[in-house]
């Protein structure tokens, strides 16, 4: 017989590649992976992975057995989820993604409202730059500045955010349409094309770049501490100390905020109940 339980160990060996990262995914130890891998093959009488320098790759027999792990994958899920969406208890967990500085400026406050008038229901907040799937449950509900197209995702837009320029206190404004002795810190390559990196390098076409990163409060502390002006969205650059506005004539392009969550969760009262509240403290 195959255990589900041992397939769920397959998927994360196939999708990782190597018995370290797939233990590190599902929260186990690598010899663990390594005992339900050979169990597995024992009872399905096939070598599921060939081992390889570069780690395993999928035998012809595992390519089988993956596209039917993965249909049973997603037949576990939705039963989850719609299981979930059946709790009418405002008690239990849900788990929450972010950016980063959207979890800590805009997201916390209204969440410690919540957790008083709710106190029974946990909430995992997870800041960091990776997508995290609705359909898979890594997430219950999402927060992002690009609109979802999943056709199982129930989203709207939670607010419009404003950015703007800012430099440290005495920060000599930068002179649009030249910038010429004006370091910049800015997002990295991989986000060179966002609108607000676009519009600095447009403003401020002959600034130095001076510092990358993806991280928006990485930006404001370099900000603050002097190392070059920055676009920040305002509810971080107006509530980081030791900066002020920097008005260049023209204003650098909003973004919009999505909050998405899968609709078997829609009847779930704990998100309902939390996502009332956020839109009624944060949409605009």
């Amino acid at each position: 017989m195959i255990e589900w339980s041992d397939l769920r160990i397959f998927l994360a060996i196939a999708r990782a590649g190597t018995l370290g990262a797939a233990a590190r995914a599902v929260g186990s130890t690598q010899p663990t992976m390594g005992r339900r891998l050979r169990a597995l093959e024992s009872a399905t009488g096939h070598a599921l992975f060939q081992r390889t320098a570069d780690g395993f790759v999928l035998t012809d027999e595992g390519e089988v057995l993956l596209a039917h792990a993965e249909r049973m994958e997603e037949e576990a899920l939705a039963i989850e989820r719609q299981l979930a969406g059946r709790s009418g208890a405002l008690a239990g967990s849900l788990r929450l993604s972010s950016s980063d500085w959207f979890g800590k400026t805009l997201l916390a406050p209204a969440l410690a409202t919540f957790g008083h008038r709710h106190p029974d229901v946990e909430i995992e907040l997870l800041t960091d730059a990776r997508l995290y799937s609705l359909p898979r449950r890594e997430a219950d509900l999402v927060f992002r500045i690009t609109p979802f197209d999943e056709p199982e995702v129930i989203s709207r837009r939670l607010l419009t955010v404003r950015y703007g320029v800012y430099g440290a206190r005495g920060t000599t404004r930068p002179v649009a349409g030249d910038g010429s002795g004006t370091r910049t810190i800015t997002m990295d390559a991989s986000f060179a094309e966002m609108p607000d990196a676009v519009w600095l390098r447009r403003m401020l076409p002959n600034a130095r770049v001076a510092f990358r990163s993806n991280n928006r409060e990485v930006q404001a502390q370099l900000c603050r501490d002097g190392a070059g002006v920055a676009v920040l969205p305002c509810p971080l650059g107006d509530t980081t100390p030791g900066l002020v506005a920097l008005d260049l004539g023209e204003p650098p392009p909003c973004r919009d905020t999505f909050v998405g969550y899968h609709r078997d969760l829609r009847r779930l009262r704990r998100l309902r109940a939390l996502l009332d509240h956020l839109l009624d403290q944060l949409a605009g």
